[in-house]
């Protein structure tokens, strides 16, 4: 694997998983697909490195909410 951690986009994602673009959303959602990251007013993407942790293992995959832990 490549130590680069590019942006990619939706297209890509659908390419590179096989899953539906509505799957990708409802997947997002329940916190078991990595949530995509704004890039500008009107774009965002994924980490490429995100997407690959998912690829290792999609089963057992779960996204770190922003602000879940007590402090």
């Amino acid at each position: 694997m490549s130590n680069t951690d590019r942006i990619i986009r939706l297209k890509t994602v659908l390419a590179r998983t096989g899953l539906s673009r509505s799957t990708i959303y409802r997947k997002i959602a329940d916190g078991t697909f990595p949530a995509q990251i704004r890039i500008s007013v009107h774009g965002a993407g994924w980490r490429e490195s995100s997407i690959e942790r998912w690829m290792a293992d999609p089963v057992s995959y779960r996204e770190e909410r922003a602000g879940s832990h007590a402090q």
